[in-house]
């Protein structure tokens, strides 16, 4: 998958996914406005335009980047693993996605519900499976 921000200073390719997680933490909908629709793509990640990349340790086992000129969000790393979760906004060429999952769903605001049969994972089970020794 090639994936870039809004102003194209920032690349990405990632292994092909088709499975998308809806992340409904506070941190996620604070940084875009509402849930993350996101893509695990794994420790294999490619960035080219790394000088436009503006990182930011949002917490103990993430961190978050965006693109310092147009501001787009590109990933948030969980750091034990080291996987990078990237909006599916990214990926707009003929990626089939299906959101299978929701995480921290027990965090999730009531002023909206998904329609789409999924996975669904609270605060501690996101914990668990994400984030070893924690």
């Amino acid at each position: 998958m090639r994936g870039h921000c809004l102003c194209g200073a920032v690349a990405i390719d990632a292994t092909n996914q088709s499975e998308l997680s809806a992340c409904h933490c506070g941190m996620c909908r604070r940084w875009g406005g509402g849930p993350l629709f996101s893509v695990n793509c794994g420790s294999d990640v490619r960035i080219s335009g790394s000088e436009s990349l503006t990182v930011f340790k949002s917490s103990d086992w993430a961190e978050r980047a965006f693109c310092a000129t147009c501001g787009t969000h590109l990933y948030y790393r969980m750091l034990p693993a080291g996987d990078y979760f990237m909006p599916a906004g990214l990926f707009q060429d003929g990626v089939g996605f299906e959101l299978k999952e929701q995480i921290f769903i027990d965090k999730k605001p009531r002023y909206y519900d998904l329609a789409n049969s999924t996975q669904n994972l609270t605060e501690a089970e996101v914990f668990a499976k994400y984030v070893p020794g924690n």
